[in-house]
């Protein structure tokens, strides 16, 4: 089996302009951190949030969580320096804003290019603009690509309320089909899926049935504004111990003697295909990449 990929079960925006919650991002129990120069940064803090994240990256902690950068749009006036501050701190991911078309994205990594910036920062999209949803099958193909450095979709849920006019209920019933195309998408595009942000942080049970419907649709994990939010979402984006002692089992029996060469077999009197072997294999890659002590112990 392959090595296991680093999850994005849990990943925290963090204000660039807030040096009290950039101080915490480094030892959060999240998978990742968005340090964010855009929409939580307001346009007269944007100096010193690039002052603050140039700090934060000079000291940052060993073991500290993936961090990403979201810039802003390079066709706003903030956009062109908050990149190249983000080429000079290098670092794992650079999350951009409003991506219509692969042409944001191209752009974006030919300047990475041009400056020589190493090949394992990774480029992120948030899709968030009913062009973006038009043209996503075009932008996750550039996830095929490694020279495009795409790594993930993004879901900007408010962004997309706010510019579609939808009804934003509870049940997040008018988003659905917009969040399972961004998860078709990423799997055709070889990426990783994130869901958007729950407002409201407090709502703890509503939050945990968000995380799991998420899951449920194939998203990889969800984005995060309040650090309460990272249990449950690091719960609900691992597989459950009844999921992994299964898994093992398929792969157990496909490995017997024989079964070798085997399309299809027999377990606890179902059929069992390679197809559910394929399946297991990356439960059992996500389990051993997801800490133990996150695992929820539920089914999903």
């Amino acid at each position: 089996m392959a090595a296991a990929e680093k999850p994005f079960r849990s990943v925290l925006y963090v204000p660039a302009s807030n040096p009290k919650a950039l101080a915490k991002a480094g030892s959060l129990a999240c998978d990742a951190v968005i340090l964010d120069l855009e929409d939580a940064v307001a346009p007269g803090d944007k100096q010193a949030a690039r002052a603050n994240l140039k700090d934060w990256f000079g000291r940052r902690p060993v073991g500290s969580p993936t961090a990403i950068v979201r810039v802003n749009a390079l066709a706003t006036e903030w956009g062109a320096d908050d990149l190249a501050l983000a080429r000079t701190l290098e670092p794992d991911g650079i999350l951009l804003p409003k991506v219509d078309t692969p042409r944001d994205l191209l752009e974006a990594g030919d300047l990475l290019d041009e400056e020589a910036v190493p090949e394992r920062v990774k480029l992120w999209a948030m899709v968030e603009t009913p062009r973006g949803l038009l043209n996503l099958g075009a932008i996750a193909e550039l996830g095929r690509d490694p020279a495009a450095r795409l790594a993930g979709l993004v879901a900007g849920t408010n962004d997309l309320v706010k510019e579609t006019g939808v009804l934003a209920t509870p049940d997040r019933r008018y988003l659905v089909p917009w969040l399972m195309q961004i998860v078709l998408s990423a799997r055709a595009g070889g990426l990783v899926a994130l869901d958007g942000v729950m407002n409201d942080f407090r709502a703890a049970a509503l939050f945990e049935l968000e995380c799991a419907e998420a899951a449920a649709m194939g998203f990889d994990g969800k984005t995060l504004i309040h650090p309460a939010q990272i249990g449950p979402a690091n719960a609900a984006f691992s597989p459950s111990e009844t999921a992994v002692a299964e898994a093992r089992r398929i792969v157990e029996a496909f490995a017997l003697a024989e079964n070798a060469g085997k399309g299809v077999i027999v377990l606890d009197d179902r059929m069992v295909e390679r197809l559910h072997l394929a399946q297991a294999q990356r439960l059992l890659a996500r389990a051993a990449a997801a800490p133990a002590t996150d695992r929820s112990e539920k089914d999903p």
